[in-house]
C-alpha cells in the first residue's frame, strides 16, 4: 500500500488533533460546570497533551510541502470544521447563520492562501 500524501497525512492528523484540542478547550464548561477552575485546567492540560502529540507532527509534515500561512489557513478551517458539530452536537448550541458566514470567510481565506 502507497504511503499517504504529505497533503493528506497533515489533514488527518489536524483534524484528530482538532478534536482533542476543542474538547481541552471547551468540554469543561459543559462538563465541570461545578467543579473548581483548577480542576477544569487539569483536565484540559491532560485533553491537550494528546492533541500536541498529533499538532506537532502534523505541522512538521505539511511544513515540507506548504508554508507557514498555508498551514495556518488549513488548522483554522479543520478548527471551524471540527467546532460546529462539536457546538450543535456536543455543546447544545444552537445552529446559526454565523457558522456559514465565518466558512464563507474562511473559504476566502483558502482561496488567498493557496493560490
Amino acid at each position: 500500500m502507497a504511503e499517504m500524501p504529505p497533503s493528506v497525512q497533515t489533514i488527518a492528523l489536524l483534524l484528530a488533533s482538532n478534536v482533542f484540542m476543542t474538547f481541552a478547550w471547551y468540554a469543561h464548561l459543559r462538563d465541570l460546570s461545578g467543579r473548581p477552575w483548577y480542576l477544569a485546567a487539569i483536565a484540559s492540560w491532560t485533553i491537550a497533551l494528546f492533541e500536541y502529540l498529533l499538532q506537532v507532527p502534523a505541522n512538521r509534515i505539511g511544513f515540507e510541502t506548504m508554508s507557514l500561512a498555508q498551514l495556518k489557513i488549513l488548522q483554522e478551517v479543520i478548527t471551524l470544521s471540527v467546532f460546529v458539530p462539536f457546538a450543535i452536537f456536543y455543546m447544545r448550541q444552537p445552529l446559526n447563520w454565523n457558522f456559514l458566514w465565518a466558512g464563507l470567510c474562511l473559504l476566502g481565506a483558502v482561496y488567498f492562501m493557496f493560490r
